[in-house]
């Protein structure tokens, strides 16, 4: 490829479906003493990963072909399968079950607790028996929905629960081996630049195909900062009409420990099916993931599934979440070049 990056992996024990090994690789492209710095992230959630990598390669195909260029004192990293576990196994989690985007808390905040109203879905979520032929989670789901409130639903189903190992959307007991790695490294990656604009890119919140930028608390704060840099991209504040706020999030736990560089962080939402399908999709993976054994039947349709809900197979949602990703992209690359006096 004609770009030149430095490219590093960063090897986990966990391995993939073949035993063979996995890891994180950081590329860095431009320059090695960067007054600014755009990182770019995939595979938070390993089977997000898909769409990510596949935006990632197309920037640096572009990079290569001179259709885009990274400006003079500014570097471009890309942290290519921050999960690499459920990258391979075509998960949401890692190896332990752990949710790495509900992991990153500090020392002081205790692993614990679920959230509001989260004993009411509980079950609802977490079958503890195989799938039966005829499942009626989408029926069941809709009723909770008019009977708690969608709102109320949303929060309880994903801001993060750690009390339940083997449920959706488990925190985890301690930081995981992936989340260590990037608070331990993630300012190196940085490369020593004194402005850090983060993007992270997911899948499967919003309409399909299209992108938004989803701002966390408290780096909503700078929400005219993020409009300003990102206009055209629907920029929407997790307080503010977002889908819920969710605890032991990336983007926040490095913010708190970014000193004084001036760091924004934004998640990159492409949008896929609706949420009641998403989280169907979720629930029967992880019950196949509990239940059924690699290979069979139940196992694989429910694989099929999950990876259709976070990177569908329409040539259209690929090009439309493509072409829009990109487009996000170069403005992060352009925008941080003409300077970042907000403090």
């Amino acid at each position: 490829m004609a770009a030149r990056s430095v490219v590093d992996a960063h090897r986990l024990a966990a391995r993939g479906p073949n035993g063979d090994e996995l890891a994180t690789d950081v590329a860095c492209i431009g320059a090695r003493r960067p007054k600014q710095t755009v990182v770019v992230s995939s595979g938070v959630h390993g089977v997000e990963g898909f769409f990510g990598s596949a935006v990632q390669v197309a920037w640096l195909r572009r990079l290569g072909t001179g259709q885009t260029a990274v400006p003079a004192g500014m570097a471009v990293v890309l942290v290519h399968a921050v999960n690499p576990y459920g990258f391979a196994w075509r998960r949401r989690t890692d190896e332990q079950n752990v949710d790495l985007n509900r992991n990153f808390l500090d020392a002081g905040d205790a692993y614990q607790g679920v959230p509001d109203h989260y004993d009411r879905v509980h079950e609802l979520l977490n079958p503890a028996t195989p799938a039966p032929r005829m499942q009626m989670f989408r029926v069941r789901a809709a009723l909770a929905a008019l009977r708690h409130g969608r709102v109320a639903l949303r929060t309880a189903v994903a801001a993060g629960q750690y009390e339940h190992p083997s449920g959706l959307f488990y925190g985890g007991g301690a930081p995981a081996a992936a989340t260590r790695l990037v608070q331990e490294r993630f300012w190196d990656w940085t490369l020593g630049a004194d402005v850090v604009v983060h993007l992270d890119l997911h899948t499967g919140l919003g309409q399909f195909g299209d992108c938004q930028l989803l701002i966390d608390p408290p780096l909503d704060r700078h929400i005219d900062w993020y409009r300003e840099h990102f206009g055209g991209t629907r920029v929407v504040a997790a307080n503010d009409g977002g889908p819920y706020v969710a605890r032991g999030t990336m983007g926040v736990w490095l913010a708190r420990h970014a000193g004084a560089r001036r760091y924004r962080f934004a998640c990159v939402e492409a949008g896929t099916y609706s949420p009641l399908r998403v989280l169907g999709a979720l629930r029967a993976e992880n019950r196949a993931y509990r239940f059924s054994k690699v290979g069979t039947a139940p196992y694989e349709r429910a694989k099929r599934e999950l990876v259709e809900c976070f990177c569908p197979a329409s040539g259209l949602w690929r090009r439309k979440a493509l072409t829009r990703a990109l487009r996000i992209l170069d403005q992060a690359v352009s925008g941080p070049a003409r300077g970042d006096s907000t403090a």
